[in-house]
């Protein structure tokens, strides 16, 4: 047996697999990442399954897109073989002596690319078949479009490293990144002269044929080091060429045609890390572990100097440290005290008496109130809310948007309901002809997710010094402002104003209140962002008169009065609620210290707290002017369902389970805190005044439900879509016209 398979065993593709396993598995990590990704085994949260398996390039899916996916792998594939060659180039001596040495190294290193693209296809198949609903013909074109944009960036790889080696650049390139000289720079280690040759008998050819190995292992050392700087030298000056092209993508990342899909921007920046690993193991190798540690080091000391500024602001806002409100009790005590919280309480009850005129216009029966709180949720919840409240407006013949006075919540679903709000506020300005087209339905469902991991790969990581002016002030261009732009892009303008444009039509009660929240990381306050003075929402009722009250939320206008709060962008104030982490960047908020900001649903993913002590606080006021008042929840997951416990756990599940148990039941533990609080709505309005209805995003099959992250599928939006007419919502909906009927 050992006989049969040992040619097999000492054939060279075989041993060059084996070898990056023995001796160099940190490279792998790239390849393991790769094909956990289009598994669907790793980051499935963050939606990159999809980025890889139905890229999109200027907004849709096609054979370009696929094409330059392909392309894009094929320069990692290059970048995988240019630095193992470089790495293990001695140790396969023989090849130095053959003509296209180089080619032949990357025939014979091909088993994991080959095994990646044969893996990508299938799984792509599978994937636009069952996720994107596309047809035999389509899924082969696509394909086809990905296979050859490879082999097109191969092609064009292998002419230049066997083109004539003549131009300056070149040769100054080869002077400088002449391995020779930077070892000199590198403390002798005796560990770094132990390497080990590849024993192989036979390899494959560059016209694909296998062919023993007759020359012995002994060759001219000159002779070798020449062939083997030459390629080098070649390979370096690739890598340069790759780094230059993710920095020129970041630079222009304002230009749709020049942003290509994000896993192509990953894979290139997967490309020059893989380089970069390669060159630490080439040059330092025995004090690679100092370098890193060297790397690190300088990287945090340069951040902590802001020689590079790493923050995610909130744009449209002033950045001056001369005006900063100091961020601790005092000043809040100071800013959010008891005359502050009354005035504000008669402002909105002034709003109130404006909704309820503008309502009653024809009849002197009191009105019916509806406050709408809606979950996070990335673009399921968005999407999902905006197909709840566009359905059962159109119900209620525009009521709900008429008898609407607040609308809060998180995340995803703020982002839909915002986009609701401005739908129907333009609409009543005779702006647009219909809030019921269909249309908007999709430009809701348009994908968020690729602009943000774009710019994650090609300006975050590569470019942190990219700048934009924005209202005549200068600010970092990073994945933050790429979601506020793309945002604004999807929604055609009807998401891409300030505060203070829709500041006039709230206080005129033409629309409701929104209020965006956000997570305030420092201390878990909630950051309460909206145009109109808010104070009475940062302090529970009872805490009046206290010399110490508990300020549990900020009122962002009030707060940041001197930073012109009422410039900020709507779609900044959306991305504040809706940072996820890795995918949004934490805002940082002009304060002393800064206020780090992130996700809403850290601290209430419902939007439940905010209408609670909304109600509570105006609870003698509804009383006396409206004959109702309803709680409006839409929510992208089911209440109160109960998880499916493992029968078996694994050892990692024993280990890490209990750690993410917390995160995992987050929204369940807000859910049940949520059911106790509103047993309080019973003790301020008399019975039957105070009523809750539940929509909820139940799918089809409760194992395929749409992803938690910014980009949706056209399975996962039908699914959507066709939740409302789910049995438990349609009660909810008629339950809600019946009210407002």
């Amino acid at each position: 047996m050992r006989a049969r398979l040992q040619p097999f065993f000492r054939f060279l593709p075989v041993q060059l697999f084996l070898l990056h396993f023995r001796k160099y598995q940190m490279i792998l990590i790239f390849w393991f990442l790769l094909f956990a990704v289009v598994g669907a085994k790793a980051a499935t949260h963050f939606g990159a399954v999809s980025l890889f398996l139905s890229p999109e390039y200027l907004g849709k899916i096609s054979v370009l897109s696929f094409s330059l996916l392909g392309g894009a792998t094929a320069i990692f594939a290059m970048s995988w073989h240019i630095t193992t060659f470089i790495i293990h180039s001695k140790r396969v001596p023989f090849l130095g002596a053959t003509r296209h040495s180089f080619l032949k190294y990357c025939i014979n290193n091909s088993v994991i690319p080959l095994s990646y693209l044969i893996t990508y296809g299938i799984l792509a198949a599978r994937y636009l078949m069952i996720d994107e609903g596309a047809h035999t013909w389509t899924i082969i074109f696509l394909l086809s479009g990905f296979y050859l944009g490879y082999i097109f960036v191969l092609l064009l790889s292998f002419l230049y490293f066997f083109r004539a080696d003549r131009n300056i650049l070149k040769v100054v390139l080869g002077t400088i990144a002449n391995p020779s000289v930077i070892r000199e720079l590198i403390p002798y280690d005796t560990l770094d002269t132990e390497f080990e040759l590849v024993k192989a008998d036979s390899y494959l050819t560059h016209i694909f044929k296998v062919e023993k190995i007759k020359t012995p292992y002994e060759y001219n050392t000159r002779f070798l080091n020449t062939v083997l700087r030459r390629h080098h030298r070649n390979a370096i000056f690739a890598i340069f060429f790759a780094a230059a092209m993710l920095l020129i993508l970041g630079i222009f990342m304002d230009e749709p045609v020049l942003r290509i899909p994000a896993a192509a921007g990953f894979l290139i920046l997967f490309s020059i890390l893989l380089a970069a690993v390669g060159a630490f193991k080439y040059f330092l190798r025995s004090w690679e572990i100092i370098g890193w540690l060297f790397i690190f080091t300088l990287a945090g000391f340069m951040a902590k100097h802001r020689v590079f500024d790493l923050r995610s602001i909130a744009y449209g806002m002033k950045y001056d440290r001369a005006t900063a409100p100091v961020y601790d009790y005092v000043n809040l005590k100071n800013t959010f005290n008891d005359s502050a919280y009354q005035q504000d309480k008669r402002m909105e009850e002034a709003r109130l008496n404006r909704w309820k005129q503008r309502l009653n216009t024809d009849t002197e029966e009191k009105p019916k109130m509806v406050l709408i709180t809606t979950s996070g949720g990335g673009s399921r919840a968005s999407y999902w809310t905006f197909r709840c409240l566009q359905y059962a407006d159109s119900l209620t013949g525009g009521k709900l948007f008429r008898q609407n006075v607040m609308i809060s919540g998180a995340s995803g679903g703020m982002i839909g309901a915002a986009y609701w709000r401005s739908v129907h506020t333009q609409y009543l300005l005779g702006k647009i002809r219909t809030p019921y087209n269909p249309y908007y339905q999709d430009l809701v469902g348009k994908d968020l997710l690729n602009a943000v991991i774009f710019s994650l790969a090609c300006v975050d990581l590569v470019s942190p010094f990219n700048k934009i002016t924005v209202a005549g002030r200068r600010y970092s261009k990073d994945r933050g402002y790429a979601f506020d732009k793309e945002l604004a892009s999807n929604s055609e303008g009807l998401l891409h104003y300030r505060l203070k444009d829709y500041q006039s039509y709230e206080a005129q009660a033409l629309a409701p209140l929104l209020l965006i929240n956000g997570t305030i990381i420092n201390d878990g306050r909630r950051l309460l962002i909206s145009p109109q003075p808010i104070s009475y929402l940062t302090r529970s009722e009872s805490s009046l008169g206290k010399p110490n009250p508990i300020i549990d939320a900020v009122d962002y206008t009030r707060f940041f009065s001197r930073q012109d709060p009422l410039n900020l962008q709507i779609m900044s104030a959306l991305r504040m609620s809706a940072t996820f982490p890795i995918v949004l960047p934490v805002v940082k908020m002009p304060s002393a210290p800064e206020m780090d900001i992130m996700d809403a649903g850290l601290r209430d993913n419902f939007g439940m707290e905010s209408a609670v002590r909304y109600l509570s606080t105006f609870r003698d006021w509804i009383n006396e002017n409206t004959s109702e008042v309803i709680l409006l929840q839409i929510r992208d997951t089911r209440e109160y369902e109960p998880s499916e416990g493992e029968t078996e756990n694994s050892m990692s599940g024993m280990l890490f389970d209990p750690m993410f148990a917390i995160q995992k039941r987050w929204g369940a533990f807000q859910t049940y805190h949520q059911s106790y609080v509103e047993d309080f709505m019973n003790e301020d309005f008399p019975p039957g005044k105070f009523r809750k209805i539940t929509l909820q995003y139940i799918p089809a099959n409760k194992d395929k439900t749409a992803a938690l992250n910014f980009h949706l599928t056209s399975r996962e939006k039908n699914d959507l879509i066709l939740s409302v007419f789910n049995a438990d919502n349609q009660q909810g909906f008629m339950e809600l016209v019946k009210i407002l009927k």
